[in-house]
């Protein structure tokens, strides 16, 4: 009866825990599908000049260090899009993307190689970056991100 009695708890415990891992393992899957689409489409959106993208994207307090060595804001990255004779994304193109998801944040690494221009200076480098994502309501929003150049 004891034999009989600890494989049926076995068994349930199985048939209980199985289920709930692969239903988070289903979610993290969907968050990573999820992130690495906007990490593209953020992308076409720097060569597309496209700020709505950064409109719904970004978390309205969204800052990110850049490897110029300097702090944006969502309103200024919003600002300098509108300035196209002074910013403007002649080539971009991301890698070694990794997306890490913890609850409601995702975390994605990158390196991004990329030819702008920069508050009227042109840049052609590669970079390493790190963006975080939350789940807002429902919506990944970027809340932070953080860039430096890449070791050659």
């Amino acid at each position: 009866m004891k034999k009989r009695s600890a494989m049926l708890f076995v068994l349930l415990t199985v048939a209980i825990v199985l289920p709930i891992t692969a239903w988070g393992l289903n979610a993290d899957a969907d968050t990573v599908a999820a992130i690495t689409k906007l990490e593209n489409d953020a992308v076409k959106a720097d060569l597309a000049n496209d700020s709505s993208f950064y409109e719904k994207t970004l978390a309205d307090d969204w800052t990110g260090g850049t490897s110029r060595g300097t702090w944006d804001t969502k309103q200024s990255i919003l600002a300098d899009m509108k300035d196209t004779k002074n910013n403007k994304t002649n080539s971009e193109s991301i890698s070694d993307l990794k997306v890490r998801v913890n609850g409601d944040v995702a975390i994605a690494t990158y390196n991004s190689t990329y030819d702008s221009i920069v508050h009227g200076k042109h840049y052609a480098r590669t970079i390493i970056s790190t963006d975080v994502f939350q789940k807002q309501d429902g919506v990944w929003k970027q809340v932070t991100s953080h860039s430096s150049l890449a070791a050659k």
